[in-house]
């Protein structure tokens, strides 16, 4: 089960409103941009760099929904639906034209088309199927957030799943192209930090040690057969990552006192490889 001591203090609340509280608190995304380079964090924060909303981060969101929230919130938050029918070809009118655009204004909430609900029906499936992925989303709690004062900083976290087994863990779902692949992309996108720093968050509401709180990673392919993997994170590695973590806090801390944002690349760099 879920320790009480953590999912009391649990707030559901729109993404839309977690979103806008951002700007007042430090999200696992911020700090990956800040680690990164503190200059494009500091960008994003004044409004001069804004992240691109791509039709994969769509698509990945409407997954979400379906897998982790349940058919009736999948459905009241999304309409599926090509469009209006043009009359003189049979077929519905295209995205970009007039008379689509004029529909989409009135539906009142994001489109899927039917040949992405269906993909992203076949996602679910495929997470279904996977018997740990099943057990672990069989009973738990989606999309909750949390605040709470870290390393002198005001952060937030909007957990994907906390499940009632294992403990009490932490579940974070991903898509990806190719499962073959995720370990690298894991890796290359640093969700070892992303999640260490949602169970340091989570700890810190609790008042419990992270190493309480297990940390598990659900990928599913999208793409045919779409296949899913779990993975649990090592405590070495979160351990690692939440190092990191602390430690870019610290000159984040630092960055905003002086209000001083380095690129990272002020110095003399050598280039001594063919």
């Amino acid at each position: 089960m879920i320790p009480a001591s953590l999912s009391n203090q649990f707030v559901f609340e729109p993404a839309e409103s977690y979103h806008a509280a951002a700007k007042d608190y430090l999200t696992s995304h911020h700090l990956a941009d800040f680690r990164r380079c503190p200059l494009l964090y500091r960008w994003k924060q004044l409004g001069l760099a804004k992240d691109k909303d791509r039709p994969a981060y769509f698509l990945g969101r409407a997954a979400h929904t379906l897998i982790l929230e349940g058919r009736e919130k999948f459905l009241a938050e999304y309409v599926i639906s090509d469009g209006p029918i043009n009359r003189t070809t049979g077929k519905p009118f295209k995205s970009d034209s007039q008379a689509y655009q004029k529909w989409a204004e009135t539906q009142g909430k994001p489109i899927l088309t039917e040949e992405q609900a269906k993909e992203i029906e076949q996602l679910a499936a495929g997470v279904m199927s996977q018997a740990i992925a099943k057990e672990l989303l069989a009973s738990g709690v989606a999309e909750a957030v949390l605040r709470a004062r870290w390393h002198e900083v005001d952060c937030q976290i909007r957990v994907d799943w906390f499940t009632h087994m294992a403990g009490g863990a932490i579940v974070d779902l991903k898509t990806c192209d190719h499962l073959d692949y995720f370990e690298v992309d894991a890796r290359k996108f640093r969700y070892a930090h992303q999640l260490a720093f949602y169970r340091s968050i989570s700890a810190a509401t609790a008042n419990i040690d992270p190493r309480e709180l297990p940390v598990h990673m659900i990928a599913v392919e999208k793409q045919p057969p779409f296949r899913c993997g779990v993975w649990r994170l090592g405590e070495d590695v979160l351990a690692i990552a939440q190092k990191e973590n602390e430690e870019a806090v610290k000159r984040l801390r630092d960055c905003r006192q002086r209000n001083v944002w380095p690129t990272g690349y002020e110095g003399l760099r050598i280039f001594d490889w063919i």
